[in-house]
């Protein structure tokens, strides 16, 4: 006889059991859904990085455990017979018939389950492009003049709304209040108590004096349970004062060449690069500037929107941008302010004599003023003079960082290799 199983879930039902078990279900298929992420980016631009995205989990991923009896023992089954095939034969793979999910064409038998599809919010999807990213080295904080404050106890006050009133605090304040006031009024009424009990020790049947003793000790009772228990002077309030939140400042520099030996699919490769590090700035950092530079055999600082998509191109003088980059650091952006973090993409193919000079301004006017410096080559063949020149540099400044993109399959290990977690 079969044996049933019953299972029964006393797991405490929380009122945010969806939200619960969404995390849950996010932890149990975190690998799926970062591949799903990853394979997501690849199909759309990276303007819309930010937005959600659907996601789609094979059902195999997914399927559960489950209980079933096991077929033990001798049996015995027929199948019928056929004309076709004999034992050793190979079957081929029926065409058409996706089984689920829309693929192949229509059929009258056979059945299937589509993948398990799921909506992620655009912070649930930046959370998982973005896990264990963040800038290197972002020590420098100060309180800047921004308008964003917090709220700070900062102690007590008389007058406020009854929302913030401190019970101790008013009590304390009433009880020393009633102290005060009532002192004089006890000490005469012990004295007063202390006259009538020697005038009746030596006057035990009558005197005069006895009944005006009387009197005054009734007066002074009535004086001292007349001091009210609370006053509106005892009242004490919790005071909040508003102040500054403290900021870190930095200023993140996006250096990018778009001279002739940048083709098409480089510059767009870059433009991607800088798109996901612009998109990792504005997300992570509060109070991230971000300067635009351009440049073929002259430099130009650009808004968003040119450095993107204008067309201008030209030769390749490398170090016209670092010059650029050099001068706007010393007229905008002082060292004992800010944290400077600078990027620069390239093909390398620079200017033959041009290239010491480039490794000459990142040594003496760059490197030594910022907390650090990423250089990203796109070329997908051997590395250009400037990655010579820059290699040179490596062993002297821990700020300094050189990575190659050779396809567009590169661009997030790159960028995640260079704007890792590091510990403190």
């Amino acid at each position: 006889m079969p044996t049933m199983v019953r299972i029964i879930d006393r797991r405490f039902d929380s009122k945010n059991k969806s939200a619960v078990n969404r995390q849950r279900f996010f932890r149990r298929f975190k690998q799926q859904i970062r591949k799903a992420v990853a394979d997501a980016i690849d199909g759309r631009s990276i303007r819309d990085v930010d937005n959600g995205e659907s996601v789609s989990i094979p059902t195999k991923d997914i399927s559960e455990p489950q209980f079933g009896l096991g077929r033990g023992g001798e049996w015995e089954t027929v199948f019928s017979g056929n004309d076709q095939f004999a034992a050793g034969d190979e079957v081929d793979r029926p065409l058409g018939g996706g089984g689920g999910s829309g693929k192949g064409k229509a059929s009258n038998e056979g059945e299937g389950e589509d993948d398990f599809v799921f909506q992620l919010s655009r912070e649930e999807f930046l959370d998982v492009f973005f896990d264990d990213l963040a800038l290197p080295n972002l020590v420098k904080t100060q309180l800047a003049a921004i308008p964003e404050y917090k709220l700070q106890r900062a102690g007590f006050t008389s007058s406020g709304t009854p929302a913030n009133i401190n019970i101790v605090r008013s009590l304390r304040g009433a009880l020393g209040r009633r102290l005060a006031i009532g002192s004089p009024y006890s000490a005469d009424l012990r004295e007063a108590q202390d006259a009538l009990a020697e005038l009746r020790k030596k006057h035990p049947d009558s005197h005069p004096d006895i009944q005006d003793l009387l009197e005054k000790i009734e007066s002074l009772r009535a004086k001292i349970e007349g001091i009210p228990f609370i006053d509106k002077v005892d009242l004490r309030y919790n005071n909040r004062i508003r102040v500054p939140k403290p900021s870190t400042r930095a200023v993140m520099f996006c250096v990018m060449d778009v001279s002739g030996s940048m083709d098409e699919e480089k510059k767009a490769t870059a433009k991607r690069f800088f798109m996901l590090l612009y998109l990792f700035l504005t997300r992570n950092y509060e109070k991230i500037e971000v300067v635009f530079i351009r440049h073929h055999t002259v430099a130009k600082e650009v808004d968003e929107e040119d450095f993107f998509h204008s067309r201008e191109s030209g030769g390749t003088v490398v170090s016209s941008a670092l010059e650029l980059m050099k001068d706007i650091i010393r007229e905008r952006y002082a060292t004992s302010l800010w944290n400077i973090y600078g990027a620069q993409a390239s093909d390398g193919d620079n200017w033959e004599n041009d290239s010491p000079r480039c490794r000459e301004l990142l040594a003496e006017g760059i490197l030594p003023f910022v907390q650090h410096f990423a250089y990203i080559e796109i070329t997908p063949g051997e590395p250009q003079n400037l990655w010579r020149e820059y290699e040179k540099l490596q062993g002297s400044f821990g700020n300094f960082a050189m990575q190659r993109i050779e396809a567009l399959a590169n661009i997030y290990p790159v960028f995640r290799e260079l704007f890792k977690k590091t510990s403190a």
